[in-house]
């Protein structure tokens, strides 16, 4: 296999950022794009080349052939349709977060793929953040203790406008706590080597789109909250997420502290909120109890990876590995039980900020 020939499902603001990234790797190249919207899909084929051929709809994508892989990056709540169709074809398959918008969506998406040979990879990107890959290969070799502690703060613009304002409702989206948390729910978890027994959460729909309507209805999404997570083996863990704090110099900081030290990943935003428009490098901080001598560190990233997206390069990194997966074989780093779990965590936590009540899992 020479060229790894792709095909885009969603060809809208994420399927446009994987066109880019996958621009950036050898041997790779889009050959097809699908979406009932013209302009984005014209928009996603003009990205990829003049070789892409664009499909405005899924099934006419799968049934002309001509990719090794594909990609799905439709909005939340299509993602069960399109992957009762796609989950047929026994080609290598990178779905986007979530999976599905509830955790009984996520299953039954792994009951369909059940028998099937080509690998299905969730793509939690976050994982592959440089900073975050640093800080979860340092807590891994020890470098911590024992975690018995972790900390996310995300602090950053609103959801940006999409095609129908689709992630503005939770019918849609699964809610903030799944459609923008799962991330940190999923990095949780792989901190942890550990599932989660109790979610309890607090958060607002305060500032944004309180005064606008999409479609003739009112958005009701999530834009801040607090959550705390209880892992089985004693581990808790922390959320705190604002999606009207765009003037914090870092977008994403995760702490991990253990019985040894903590480890800080500070990660800034993308170059377009930055008032100078500039890439800006991350940050990892080791504070040992020991020597109590913080040793801080500059991770430095191309900046033509950054500039492929608005996930500080993470969709890159990736992608690298997923080729890899492709061309080589084995098993995905990212499962659909990975997903579904990060997912099921994000419900119990919109379910505790309805209720007021803690959350068992």
């Amino acid at each position: 296999m020479s060229t790894l020939r792709y095909g885009i499902i969603g060809s809208g603001m994420m399927g446009q950022e994987h066109i880019r990234n996958l621009a950036l790797i050898d041997g790779a190249k889009v050959s097809a794009v699908a979406d009932p919207n013209g302009d984005m899909r014209r928009q996603a084929a003009e990205l990829a080349g003049p070789d892409c051929r664009m499909f405005d709809d899924h099934d006419a994508l799968i049934k002309s052939g001509g990719f090794d892989a594909l990609v799905i990056a439709a909005p939340n709540h299509l993602h069960r349709p399109i992957l009762g169709d796609v989950l047929k074809v026994d080609v290598p398959l990178l779905v986007e977060k979530p999976l599905g918008i509830d955790g009984l969506q996520c299953r039954e998406i792994m009951a369909t793929a059940n028998g099937r040979r080509a690998p299905v990879w969730v793509a939690m990107e976050y994982r592959y953040m440089p900073p975050i890959a640093r800080l979860l290969k340092e807590v891994h070799a020890g470098a911590t203790g024992t975690p018995r502690m972790i900390a996310i703060r995300e602090h950053r613009f609103p959801f940006l406008s999409k095609v129908g304002d689709w992630n503005r409702f939770q019918d849609q989206t699964g809610g903030t706590m799944i459609e923008k948390c799962c991330h940190f729910f999923d990095l949780m978890r792989l901190v942890s080597g550990s599932e989660a027994v109790r979610v309890f959460a607090s958060g607002g729909m305060d500032v944004n789109f309180r005064d606008e309507t999409f479609g003739g209805r009112k958005a009701d999404i999530l834009d801040n909250a607090f959550v705390i997570v209880d892992f089985e083996n004693g581990m808790r863990a922390m959320l705190d997420l604002c999606m009207f704090a765009e003037g914090a110099y870092w977008q994403e900081t995760v702490s991990v502290t253990g019985d040894k030290a903590r480890i800080d990943a500070y990660v800034p935003g993308p170059a377009r909120f930055s008032p100078d428009g500039q890439e800006r490098h991350a940050k990892l901080v080791i504070s040992p109890r020991e020597t109590k001598m913080p040793v801080s560190e500059d991770i430095k990233t191309d900046e033509a990876i950054l500039s492929a997206g608005d996930h500080h390069g993470s969709t890159f990194y990736q992608h690298q590995k997923f080729a890899q997966l492709i061309r080589e074989g084995g098993a995905p780093e990212v499962t659909m039980d990975d997903g579904t779990r990060a997912v099921e965590i994000g419900a119990a936590a919109e379910e505790s900020v309805k209720t007021g009540m803690p959350v068992r899992l």
